[in-house]
């Protein structure tokens, strides 16, 4: 599959080898005070977050004759954006616009590619002018952005995410999934899972504001190596902390933990201020980069509509989800707690049936020796692997109890099953009338699965292909 190729340009000493090497991760490319020290096209590896892309550094724009230096550099310019599959164009902030980006501005928009604007140099109140002038250019709404410091780069990550989705999928024929992909060509459902007691288990605490999360991880600890307090809003960036767990049922040894603290999480028409913004972005990436969840619900009061909210994006994410009730130590009614919360779990988080509940105390302690051993059972049960007559067996029976409704009076036949991948489990059935298969028939497939394979509490995935069984002749 071909790499999703960004393409960086904009006048010369505008600070685009700086976004460059800061993407790359390394000091590729050269960066000084000089205008015009790029002068060909630079590609690397680069990363943000979860994503992964391939990126352009290239020369400035500078007037020159036909063969010229500077017209073969602009050349190479050109040609970049004529491979990309997005452009990011950068502006000064604090010179403002020139009229080289008024240039590049018109050629970008004679483009099929997409198009980000962002406003580089933009730390502190210096490059407030410029940022407001690069509206100008026609561009859409630049991107407040720092190379030097990172600033911004939570909102480029967010634009770079939907287009690089969307680009998989084309490549992939609008298929979810990537079957040459070399992480699923070496998935293997017939070899069971077998956990690495040395490799650090990833896991996020997510919550609401003053839920509790760094003090439960200060617990974990056992030392007081997070900031805490009684006001809401303390922790502002995701802070990852290296922890090993010697508690019942760990290894011998320890088991490696790396746990992210995330600054709490409000509704979004709440969020206002420009750095919350920011550390809630921080708070969503360290839930992609998590393996496990801990959603931290405040006793008191319990399921908030954001909790809901937050639930399901991790079940988007496609992360294995646990739910822990803090402050049990405090005077309330326990048991109108637990109905509020089984009845949550069932009305509103219909895709995670089975998560499990820790009721605890982060702050004496009560029940958090429950927890780690709940991640590790939720852990294996998100890398769950099923082999493919099991799987045939139970399509069988299902179908027999149960078969898909017909369509246009035509019956649909689901042929075959098997699973393509773990972390969450997801599964591929084949049918000659694919499309057909309507998605509440989809959603009694996932149920039925996640019952008799006891997959509680993880997200399913079940994709319906088009197609004969490709195992007939083997």
């Amino acid at each position: 599959m071909q790499p999703f190729v960004l393409a960086i340009v904009g006048r010369p000493n505008v600070g685009k080898s700086t976004l460059f090497n800061r993407l790359v991760g390394r000091r590729l490319a050269l960066v000084d005070d000089q205008p015009g020290v790029t002068r060909d096209r630079r590609f690397g590896d680069a990363r943000l977050g979860d994503l992964r892309f391939q990126i352009v550094d290239t020369a400035g724009f500078e007037e020159g004759r036909a063969g010229s230096l500077q017209a073969r550099m602009r050349e190479q310019t050109e040609a970049a954006i004529e491979e990309a599959d997005m452009v990011l164009m950068l502006t000064d902030a604090r010179a403002g616009l020139l009229p080289e980006d008024e240039f590049f501005a018109r050629l970008l928009r004679k483009t099929n590619a997409p198009v980000i604007l962002a406003a580089n140099k933009c730390e502190g109140r210096a490059g407030e002018p410029g940022y407001n002038e690069a509206y100008k250019l026609g561009l859409g709404t630049p991107i407040a952005l720092s190379a030097e410091h990172g600033q911004g780069t939570d909102e480029l990550y967010t634009q770079l995410r939907d287009a690089i989705q969307a680009h998989t999928q084309a490549q992939q024929g609008d298929d979810p999934l990537d079957f040459e992909d070399e992480e699923d060509a070496a998935f293997d459902p017939e070899t069971p899972f077998e956990d690495d007691p040395e490799r650090p288990l990833r896991v996020a605490i997510l919550g609401r504001p003053n839920a509790g999360k760094s003090t439960l991880i200060n617990r974990l600890l056992g030392t007081d190596r997070l900031l805490t307090g009684p006001e809401a809003g303390i922790t502002r960036d995701s802070i990852s902390v290296n922890w090993m767990w010697n508690g019942d049922g760990a290894p011998k040894g320890g088991r490696p933990v790396t746990l992210w603290d995330t600054a709490g999480m409000r509704r979004k028409a709440r969020v206002t201020e420009k750095l919350e913004k920011l550390s809630v972005a921080d708070g969503l990436r360290a839930v992609r980069f998590a393996e496990v969840v801990v959603l931290l619900i405040d006793a008191t009061s319990p399921f908030d509509k954001q909790d809901v909210q937050l639930a399901d994006l991790v079940e988007r994410e496609g992360r294995a989800l646990i739910i822990g009730i803090n402050k049990w130590d405090l005077k309330f009614d326990r048991q109108e707690v637990r109905q509020t919360v089984s009845d949550t779990l069932v009305r509103a988080l219909p895709k995670l049936r089975g998560v499990p509940v820790v009721m605890l105390s982060a702050e004496t302690g009560h029940g958090v020796d429950r927890l780690m051993p709940a991640i590790i059972k939720q852990y294996a049960i998100w890398n769950a692997r099923i082999g493919t007559a099991k799987l045939n067996n139970w399509l069988s029976n299902v179908i027999e109890r149960h078969p898909p409704p017909a369509d246009k009076g035509r019956p649909v036949r689901l042929r075959y099953i098997t699973q393509a991948k773990s972390r969450p489990p997801t599964f591929v059935t084949f049918s000659s009338r694919g499309h057909a298969v309507p998605e509440s028939y989809q959603r009694y497939l996932v149920n039925t699965l996640r019952e008799t394979f006891r997959l509680d509490g993880v997200p399913v995935r079940i994709f319906v292909r088009k197609g004969k069984n490709p195992y007939q002749d083997k």
